[in-house]
């Protein structure tokens, strides 16, 4: 998918570090830069003079004779996240650690911000609605150029995302198909945005161009209509059974509401929402799972609210992928909805049994 020159010079909502001192054996990310591209051309024909890529990674890169990377993991956030939604307990002190499953001292794991996101540039640096409207595609390139050009690394072990990054995980597999052996995508489906799930990104988005207060993007303050926005995106990523367990009240439902929305006015801002939001129009991999050789552990949780198991795409579309194998994991207590994502607690042993059929065949 090289489709450029390039110069030199990385949802859960609210995502961010916890490096509690109580935690000793939780690890921390080993490395965090900065990685600037210069003059990049979007996949529209925009150009941006000066592109920041943030990242945090662990461990360190190991090569083969032949100067092969060969144990690189890349993991990929969700709309709106950052690569820090993988730095807390319930995730890297699940996977990372000594004798865990992406044990640091094994593997070199790379947590990019994505364009448009955490620390890497984005329309809230100053452009706003100026800014080169990226999609899946540049950003997925965008994750190749900071692995080969910043970071040196020229295969990967393993990609894996929530959400957002579920769906780069695809496309990862079937744009660089020699790069990538194995692919763990994480609560997406591998077609067209259609159906509800367009229906509602549409809403949330709509909540926002449509209200006066957001003036083209030029507003001094967050509009009301990212409140909207933020309502939408809590039914998205929610799960009843928690939703009702945690909050049996009407008191109890108000107040997490009320804080929710305060929170998300804190920390959101309306242009970025609407970028990230816009970025999956016109993402479709449908149309060369057949030619992916990867290996491909697949996996949704039945109360997914984003991609309910209901509509059988997942099951019918896995079917077209080689070396492909489709999990469907049951509503428990311990489930999340859509954020179960990233609950590793849950789904590990999937993970486990792919990275043994990897390394014995």
């Amino acid at each position: 998918m090289n489709r450029k020159a390039h110069f030199l010079v990385p949802i859960v909502l609210f995502a961010v570090a916890v490096f509690a001192q109580d935690q000793p054996s939780f690890p921390h990310p080993t490395g965090e830069g900065n990685y600037v591209v210069h003059n990049y051309r979007f996949q529209d024909g925009e150009t941006l003079p000066t592109l920041n890529l943030h990242y945090y990674t662990y461990g360190t890169p190991q090569y083969d004779a032949s100067g092969r990377t060969t144990n690189a993991v890349l993991i990929l956030h969700g709309t709106g996240g950052s690569g820090l939604q993988f730095v807390r307990p319930q995730f890297a002190g699940v996977l990372f650690g000594p004798g865990q499953l992406l044990d640091a001292g094994k593997y070199f794991i790379i947590l990019p911000d994505n364009v448009g996101h955490g620390k890497s540039s984005k329309p809230s640096d100053g452009l706003h609605m100026k800014f080169p409207h990226y999609d899946y595609a540049d950003m997925v390139d965008l994750q190749h150029v900071l692995l080969t050009q910043a970071l040196k690394v020229n295969h990967l072990k393993l990609v894996m995302g929530t959400s957002m990054g579920c769906m780069h995980s695809w496309m990862w597999v079937e744009d660089y198909p020699d790069f990538v052996d194995d692919a763990l995508p994480l609560a997406c489906l591998p077609v067209q945005i259609a159906g509800r799930n367009r229906m509602m990104r549409r809403m949330a988005m709509e909540s926002i161009t449509t209200d006066p207060a957001w003036d083209h993007g030029e507003y001094k303050q967050q509009p009301a209509g990212l409140r909207g926005a933020l309502e939408m995106l809590l039914i998205m990523g929610s799960s009843p059974l928690q939703m009702q367990k945690n909050f049996p009240t009407a008191q109890k439902a108000d107040a997490f509401l009320e804080n929710f929305l305060a929170n998300g006015m804190k920390h959101y801002d309306a242009n970025d929402f609407l970028y990230q939001f816009d970025a999956s129009r016109d993402y479709d991999p449908s149309a060369k799972l057949g030619d992916i050789e990867a290996r491909v552990y697949f996996i949704n949780s039945a109360d997914d609210y984003i991609n309910p198991p209901e509509l059988g795409i997942a099951q019918r579309e896995i079917a077209k992928v080689k070396h492909g194998r489709f999990i469907l994991l049951p509503i428990t207590d311990e489930t999340r909805g859509h954020g179960t994502h990233t609950l590793p607690a849950i789904w590990g042993k999937y993970l486990g049994e792919l990275l043994h059929e990897s390394a014995t065949n």
